[in-house]
């Protein structure tokens, strides 16, 4: 039985949370003393690591949004020169110019939260995410400028420039991170390295949920052939541990989501980018598309 004036109720709650203890929180939070404060490093990831290792129960897979493949919709853009079927086309800038063009409103965070709390030795800091859509606009001010499509798309290269491998898409996480609600009007652009992005901890969702919500771009495929020879260079480089040396050879499981890096590691060439679909950018912005406003 309904109870008289409970939706009322409802949406005062949802109101005042949203509009008066939100921002409130994102001011405070998204503050570089945070990235300073000791063993921040170790409670922030640990925290989310343990929270994505919930995914690997059922039922919290049902009942928590960041598990829904309907708010989570996002691809891993290979940033390799060399794609079989796609010799002298890159792939981020393909991809990502045509959404930079397309957004009604382009962000870019002054650093990498996740690099800045990990203190990374390997990859700059100051290359934050670029964020797009309405919903942009409320990341804190302070932590953030808005640019025009030629910005977007100098910090797309100077990302791809440093070996940034960039993740995109509607990534119903990024609310979290940043605070925002979920009116489907955020899209992502992150820029991740191996050793410090949050991504890493997908690892831990089981394959068949994971292809529900990271999509591997639209056919592409990636094999090892027999030159490989079993240094293991390529499973110090996958963040989802996707990829073993097995009997001296490197085997890729179905964790793959088809990034490029282990292609990028191999010393011997022995792992090949292989796209079978001429069309697969024009695929990758129409999923996404359909997924989020931007």
């Amino acid at each position: 039985m309904e109870i008289p004036g409970i939706n009322y109720v409802n949406k005062l709650a949802v109101n005042a949370f949203e509009n008066y203890f939100l921002p409130v929180a994102r001011e405070i939070f998204w503050t570089e003393r945070f990235t300073q404060m000791p063993f921040s490093s170790k409670v922030f990831f640990g925290a989310w690591e343990n929270f994505f290792k919930l995914g690997q129960i059922k039922f919290f897979r049902d009942i928590m949004p960041e598990f829904n493949p309907e708010k989570t919709n996002m691809s891993w853009i290979p940033i390799n020169q060399t794609i079989e079927g796609m010799q002298e086309i890159a792939l981020p800038e393909v991809i990502l110019d045509k959404l930079i063009d397309k957004a009604s409103h382009r962000v870019i965070v002054n650093y990498c939260g996740c690099r800045k709390v990990e203190n990374c030795q390997s990859y700059p800091h100051d290359i934050g995410c670029l964020m797009m859509g309405e919903s942009a606009l409320l990341i804190p001010e302070k932590v953030r400028k808005e640019v025009d499509a030629d910005e977007a798309k100098a910090h797309v290269r100077k990302a791809v420039a440093n070996g940034l491998i960039p993740i995109t898409g509607k990534a119903r996480i990024d609310n979290d991170l940043f605070l925002i609600p979920d009116e489907d009007k955020l899209l992502t652009v992150c820029f991740c390295c191996e050793c410090c992005c949050i991504t890493r901890f997908t690892k831990h969702i089981p394959s068949e949920h994971l292809d529900q919500m990271f999509h591997p771009i639209e056919g592409l495929s990636i094999e090892v052939t027999d030159e490989c020879i079993g240094c293991g260079k390529c499973e110090s480089k996958c963040y989802v541990e996707a990829i073993k040396v097995v009997n001296e050879k490197a085997v890729i499981s179905d964790k793959c989501r088809i990034c490029g890096r282990c292609v990028s590691a191999c010393p011997t060439k022995a792992i090949r980018l292989i796209a079978k679909d001429p069309d697969a950018a024009e695929a990758v912005i129409q999923r996404i598309d359909s997924v989020v406003m931007y």
